[in-house]
């Protein structure tokens, strides 16, 4: 059950995936116009595509094999039908998760996990989440965590060597390969990639605290381009909590402190030299409410607070983002939210 608090609205998803039928209006002479064979495609269009006598697929690795008819439209539509659904559903959301590396990744699985009745919309910028998670240092296979967050590999059944103080996995892709395959099956997350955060949205609430209400999306590629095409103008997602985990590298690193400082809203740090026996416990105690309404965790927070980079030791990623999940958990509950609105906070 959806407590008073929570903000999402679910926009079930039509078993039918009902596409939109053209409505038949008249033309100057009383008469239904003509439809072209486009729109008559599409007002006769429903997603099934029945396998016909005689053309049944055929597994058959000795020469035969033979796959289940198709026609492109059909693909076409299968794929739109659901992308937008999914942005209509998550033009609200309940908390959305800047960046999937790994202590976006790891803060998104655990409060959808936890919180069934939230609604978490996860936008990553790259074609490929994951961020520098799909392998150790210098472009080598194995990730090494320290302890004690080797608990969050146990949850979510990553095998590891066990070498005291710290454990190794073989290869970092079997983390992030498991950890976003559990995050998308859940039925309350929606993963955007290949999609940018260009900016936060700010607004004053009711009692005239300045909050981060949101993102302003853009596909990647567009927001890679601007400098290139004008007036290619982005759309928004709403929330009351938003997580930023956009890391310390690339074209996308630090957005949302950098952009809090570039509005004065936010007096930010330059991250400091690697120590790496310092650095994961300031990330982790440092994963805080950096702006009424945004939650800073992971590598981002090295910028913000100018903490020491940690280099190749993951430990600190996931613990930073089991924090960022747990602040957004509280922060989300203590909200007072009226049509999808913040309109105040309790004590």
């Amino acid at each position: 059950m959806t407590p008073p608090s929570a903000s999402f609205t679910s926009v079930p998803a039509p078993s039918s995936l009902d596409m939109p039928v053209p409505t038949k209006s008249l033309n100057a002479n009383g008469a239904a116009p003509q439809q072209n064979a486009a729109t008559a495609a599409l007002a006769s269009y429903k997603p099934h595509l029945p396998i016909q006598a005689g053309k049944e697929p055929v597994e058959d690795y000795n020469g035969n094999y033979r796959f289940a008819e198709i026609h492109e439209s059909y693909v076409s539509r299968a794929m739109t039908a659901r992308y937008f659904n999914d942005m209509m559903r998550t033009a609200t959301s309940d908390v959305i998760v800047v960046g999937a590396g790994s202590a976006g990744l790891t803060c998104a699985y655990r409060l959808a996990k936890s919180r069934p009745d939230l609604f978490v919309t996860v936008v990553e910028a790259g074609v490929a989440p994951g961020g520098g998670a799909w392998l150790g240092g210098q472009l080598f296979s194995a990730m090494v965590v320290r302890k004690p967050a080797n608990g969050f590999l146990d949850e979510i059944g990553v095998p590891y060597d066990d070498e005291g103080t710290y454990v190794v996995i073989k290869h970092a892709a079997l983390f992030t390969s498991t950890l976003l395959s559990k995050l998308i099956a859940l039925p309350n997350v929606k993963l955007y990639n290949a999609t940018a955060a260009e900016d936060l949205i700010v607004k004053k609430d009711p009692q005239g605290v300045s909050r981060v209400c949101g993102i302003v999306s853009n596909w990647t590629q567009v927001t890679l381009a601007h400098g290139l095409q004008s007036c290619m103008d982005p759309q928004t997602i709403s929330a009351p909590v938003v997580v930023s985990a956009t890391g310390h590298d690339g074209p996308f690193g630090a957005s949302s402190v950098k952009r809090l400082a570039n509005a004065g809203l936010l007096q930010m740090g330059e991250m400091a030299p690697l120590d790496q026996g310092r650095s994961e416990d300031l990330i982790v105690n440092g994963t805080s409410q950096i702006f009424p309404g945004i939650i800073c965790c992971g590598m981002e927070i090295s910028e913000a607070k100018s903490v020491p980079r940690m280099g190749p030791t993951f430990g600190g990623m996931f613990a930073s983002g089991l924090r960022a999940a747990k602040l957004a958990e509280e922060l989300h509950d203590r909200l007072e939210i009226r049509d999808n609105t913040v309109v105040g906070e309790r004590a």
